[in-house]
C-alpha cells in the first residue's frame, strides 16, 4: 500500500513515456522546444512494465494512465499497454493524448486492452489551434477523437484549457459539441507548469469564470460528493443529463485532500505530486539488480513523506523545475 502520514492511500499511477511532443502548447513548452532526455535516461519497455507490476502487485495500484509529452510517440506503446493488461490483478488503464495519433492507433490500443483516452483539446477554431499549439493540426485531433470513440476507448474525455484573450469565450460552444459527440468534457485551469514560467494567478481563466459562461446557454446540476470521491474534476449534470461536464479547479479550488496518485516519469523517477520539488529514483535501482521488494520499499518511503498540498495558494510558492511536458501530466 502507498499510504502517506495524511492517510490518503494511493491507487492512481501516471507514467510518464516520453519527455517529447510533436506539439508546442504555449501553456507548457517554448516554441523551440524543450532540451529532451537522452534515450538510455528513459525506462526501457521493461522497465516500465516490471514498475507498473511492482505497483498493482505490491502497492495495491488499482489505474494505470499513461501520459507523456506525447505518449503516442513511444515506439513500444502498444506492447506495453498488451503486457500491462496481462498482469495480475489487471490494472484499468487510460491515455491522455494530444490526440494527433489516434487515428492510426485508436483500434490497436483497444485491441491491445486499453480501456479509455483523455485527449487535450482547447479549441474548436482551427486558427486559434495554430496560435495555441504553433501546429497547424487541429483536423488530426478532431480525426483521432472519432477514431477514438469508434474504437471503443469510452468514455471519451476532452481536457481543456482556456487562455484569456485566446480561447476563453468557447467554453459554451465545447461544451455544445462534446454533447452532440458524446465527449465528456472537462475544463482544466491553467497551471504554473510552463517552461517559460509565464504563468500569472491574476490572469488566468477561473473555475468560476468557466462555470459563469456555460450557465449563460445550459443548465447545471451539480454531482454530489460521493459520486466524485478522489476525482480531481466536480462535475456537473448537463441539462439534466444523461451528459455531463467537469472542471478541474487544481488552483482555485484544489483536491489535495483526497488526491490518490502517484507519478513514475519517463527517466525512472517517483514524484508525489505534479508541483513537488522532490524526486525518488527507481531507474536506478532497478538497473542495479534491487529485487522488487526493495523497489517497492522505496516507493513507499517516497509516498510516506508527500506533502499535504501543492502550496498553489502560498504566496511563496516556487514553480517546478521541470515542466509539464517532462513531468506528465
Amino acid at each position: 500500500m502507498l499510504i502517506d502520514t495524511y492517510g490518503r492511500v494511493a491507487t492512481d499511477l501516471r507514467v510518464s513515456l516520453t519527455d517529447r511532443c510533436n506539439l508546442r502548447c504555449t501553456y507548457c513548452m517554448p516554441e523551440e522546444g524543450l532540451q529532451w532526455l537522452a534515450k538510455p535516461d528513459l525506462l526501457t519497455d521493461d522497465e516500465i512494465v516490471r514498475l507498473i507490476d511492482i505497483a498493482v502487485r505490491l502497492l495495491g495500484v488499482e489505474e494505470v494512465r499513461f501520459t507523456g509529452g506525447e505518449p503516442l510517440l513511444r515506439p513500444g506503446l502498444v506492447g506495453i499497454v498488451e503486457r500491462v493488461a496481462d498482469l495480475a490483478p489487471r490494472p484499468r488503464m487510460s491515455l491522455t493524448t494530444n490526440g494527433i495519433g489516434l487515428r492510426r492507433t485508436a483500434t490497436a490500443l483497444k485491441a491491445a486492452g486499453l480501456d479509455r483516452v483523455n485527449v487535450s483539446l482547447d479549441t474548436l477554431r482551427p486558427e486559434v489551434f495554430k496560435t495555441l499549439t504553433r501546429r497547424d493540426r487541429h483536423q488530426d485531433v478532431l480525426d483521432g477523437l472519432r477514431a477514438a470513440h469508434e474504437a471503443g476507448l469510452t468514455p471519451v474525455k476532452v481536457n481543456t484549457v482556456l487562455m484569456p484573450g485566446l480561447n476563453e469565450d468557447e467554453a459554451p460552444d465545447l461544451l455544445a459539441w462534446a454533447v452532440a459527440h458524446d465527449y465528456e468534457l472537462r475544463f482544466i485551469e491553467q497551471m504554473p507548469l510552463d517552461a517559460q514560467h509565464g504563468w500569472k494567478r491574476d490572469s488566468m481563466v477561473t473555475a468560476g469564470d468557466i462555470l459563469a459562461s456555460l450557465r449563460t446557454r445550459f443548465d447545471l446540476t451539480p454531482e454530489g460528493a460521493d459520486d466524485r470521491g478522489s476525482a480531481p474534476a466536480e462535475r456537473w449534470l448537463v441539462d439534466g443529463g444523461p451528459h455531463r461536464v467537469g472542471v478541474i479547479a487544481s488552483v482555485t479550488r484544489p483536491f489535495c485532500a483526497a488526491c490518490d496518485r502517484t507519478r513514475l516519469t519517463a527517466d525512472g523517477q517517483i514524484r508525489t505530486c505534479l508541483f513537488a520539488r522532490e524526486e525518488t529514483d527507481l531507474r536506478g535501482a532497478l538497473r542495479s539488480g534491487a529485487p522488487d521488494e526493495e523497489i517497492a520499499r522505496r516507493w513507499r518511503l517516497a509516498m510516506w513523506g508527500k506533502k499535504a498540498g501543492a502550496g498553489l495558494d502560498d504566496p511563496t510558492f516556487v514553480q517546478p523545475d521541470r515542466p509539464m511536458s517532462a513531468i506528465g501530466g
